[in-house]
């Protein structure tokens, strides 16, 4: 078996995110996870926030907040959050952590070594107020294109133009509000990744060819547009700091790395915080997942497709610079963009929904399954209620939820407790057995493709497999005439419940557990039957629970969305955007 390394797209440590990122990032990967995992394999779910850089600054400023506070705030609300979500990380960490400030300053020492780190005198913004150079974020002013007054000093949110601090008119410090700057000469560490072009060329031809079109076109472009030289440090007051036994004069100034350089670095800081934090008993070698690792180690990562070029390009480059064994990704699963009814996720503009508020309305099972089988993965999706409520209420309540409430409750009813025996299994059974075996090697093939809408829609016909046995063989009129067909049918659909708890765990753990449940208390994520699902041409998995076997009815899984609920929502929400 192999061992899986799977990182998810670090967010950003000012506020809760919204359901883009969710869907973007950690819950594919998670949904991963779970299934890697059932299948037997070592797997390493590796998250922490990523805390540097000037937003999480100007954000500290705005709560009050000294901004190591600020973060380790954010970073217990942001993990709550994510618990809900039931995200199985195996870690969740900090960049701010001691072990990636320690792995990312060794790894700036070994490109200082090896040529591929250089001093370069900049000319910078300096607040003669705030005494301090002002990095890009920490310049607003006017937008020259659209004459937007509060674009900043890289990017104009309004207009989305890319600017320099200088391009800005009327230009004011965001830490004091001062217009009394001026342009001084100062010194940044570049990283020479035109020295490394070649090399991270060919990574990305050995390599980027197994990945989805949207990662390997948005590599080679930016390998096509030629790899520039990059700026790595930043006058901040948080960051890691520039080791001072290899740059004194910069450390001195208190110089600091970029945010996107620490951050992907952040991956194998939190690895480290993982094995550092082990239990008396546990062996956890942080070194044997990244650090001269044998070839079983796959790694994958999962992100939105904006975070696509540092993560195939400035990443590797990074490590191969260091001419150390570092482990690189393997797999880049990369998505486009989630929106709102066609239009951004706003906070500021009260529309769309972020995944704290998301937990408030409904169960974590709900936006999972919807998140999943709505995945941006060939094309940016739209997230409205209405397409929401239609798959909450057609899969989740009528498909699965329904299927398990009428059988169990109408087994109960006629036969007791238990799991009734009747009939042996005869030509419906038999059909039934190839069709899950089928529809199960269909889910298997799209999750190990990470084809996750796919996944989610052979999942679906699993579950209306069972709808359909259930509508041909029509228990509740077998019983007037032939009580042992009547308990083979239901035995039967009982352990099509069985199988359906294991199956989707990996989209819906909440919901499967409680279906686990059904047959009597459990302990531990489900695995896979032993031998796999098929065997024969059919589903073994329709044997698995024998009559005799007691059961309890368990609440009703999924509640439907109502029409009054649809207006609540997008009365708190916000509905379609005037422009989309």
């Amino acid at each position: 078996m192999a061992r899986h390394l799977i990182t998810s797209a670090l967010p950003y440590i000012n506020g809760i995110k919204h359901l883009g990122n969710m869907v973007g990032s950690m819950l594919p990967a998670d949904v991963y996870a779970r299934y890697l995992r059932q299948r037997g394999h070592d797997v390493l779910y590796i998250c922490a926030t990523d805390e540097h850089g000037t937003p999480a600054e100007l954000a500290a400023k705005a709560a009050g907040l000294p901004v190591a506070e600020y973060c380790a705030r954010q970073h217990d609300a942001q993990k709550a959050v994510y618990d809900g979500f039931d995200l199985a990380f195996d870690y969740f960490g900090r960049t701010s952590s001691r072990q990636n400030i320690e792995v990312t300053q060794h790894i700036a020492r070994r490109l200082k070594e090896n040529g591929f780190i250089e001093e370069r005198t900049t000319r910078q913004v300096y607040s003669l107020t705030d005494g301090r150079f002002l990095p890009d974020r920490y310049i607003v002013g006017t937008c020259p294109y659209c004459g937007y007054e509060a674009a900043r000093g890289d990017q104009c949110e309004n207009c989305t133009r890319v600017l320099d601090p200088t391009d800005l008119l009327n230009a004011r410090s965001a830490v004091s509000g001062s217009t009394d700057l001026e342009v001084r000469e100062t010194k940044h560490l570049f990283l020479l990744q035109s020295k490394l072009e070649r090399e991270v060329e060919a990574f990305v031809e050995a390599t980027g060819a197994k990945w989805p079109t949207l990662a390997s076109s948005i590599a080679r472009k930016w390998l096509t547009e030629g790899l520039h030289d990059r700026a790595i440090t930043r006058d901040l007051e948080w960051g890691v700091p520039v080791p001072a036994d290899a740059w004194p004069d910069l450390a001195a100034e208190g110089k600091v790395f970029y945010v996107w350089f620490d951050a992907p670095i952040g991956y194998i800081g939190a690895t480290k915080e993982w094995s550092d934090a082990a239990g008396e008993g546990e062996e956890r070698d942080w070194r044997s997942w990244w650090f001269d690792v044998d070839t079983d180690v796959r790694y994958t990562e999962f992100m939105a497709k904006d975070n696509v070029p540092f993560h195939t390009v400035m990443f590797p480059a990074t490590l191969l610079g260091t001419r150390e064994p570092w482990k690189k990704v393997d797999y880049v699963k990369a998505f486009n963009w989630l929106t709102y009814y066609g239009g951004k996720f706003s906070t500021s503009q009260n529309r769309g929904v972020f995944t704290d508020a998301a937990l408030e309305l409904l169960p974590a099972d709900y936006w999972r399954y919807f998140l999943m089988a709505s995945a941006p993965e060939s094309d940016d999706a739209s997230f409205s209620w209405e397409l929401f409520a239609s798959v909450v209420n057609k899969d989740l309540a009528d498909t699965l939820g329904n299927f398990v409430n009428r059988v169990l409750s109408f087994s109960r009813k006629r036969f007791g407790d238990e799991v009734p025996a009747g009939h042996e299994a005869g030509e419906a059974e038999r059909r039934l057995g190839e069709e899950i075996a089928r529809l199960l090697a269909e889910y298997e093939e799209h999750m190990e493709a990470l084809q996750f809408r796919k996944a989610a829609f052979a999942l679906r016909a699993l579950w209306s497999a069972g709808n359909s046995y259930l509508e041909e063989k029509a228990p509740w009129l077998e019983i007037r005439t032939d009580q042992d067909a009547a308990a083979l049918t239901l035995r039967t659909a009982m352990n099509l419940i069985a199988l359906y708890a294991v199956v989707s765990e990996p989209f819906v753990p909440s919901t499967a557990r409680a279906m686990r449940e059904v047959f009597g208390p459990v302990d531990g994520a489900p695995a896979l039957p032993e031998g796999g699902w098929v065997g024969a041409g059919r589903a073994r998995a329709l044997d698995a629970v024998p009559a005799g076997t007691g059961f309890t009815v368990p609440p009703v899984l999924f509640t439907k969305i109502t029409e009054d609920d649809l207006a609540a929502f997008r009365e708190r929400f916000g509905g379609e955007p005037e422009a989309a």
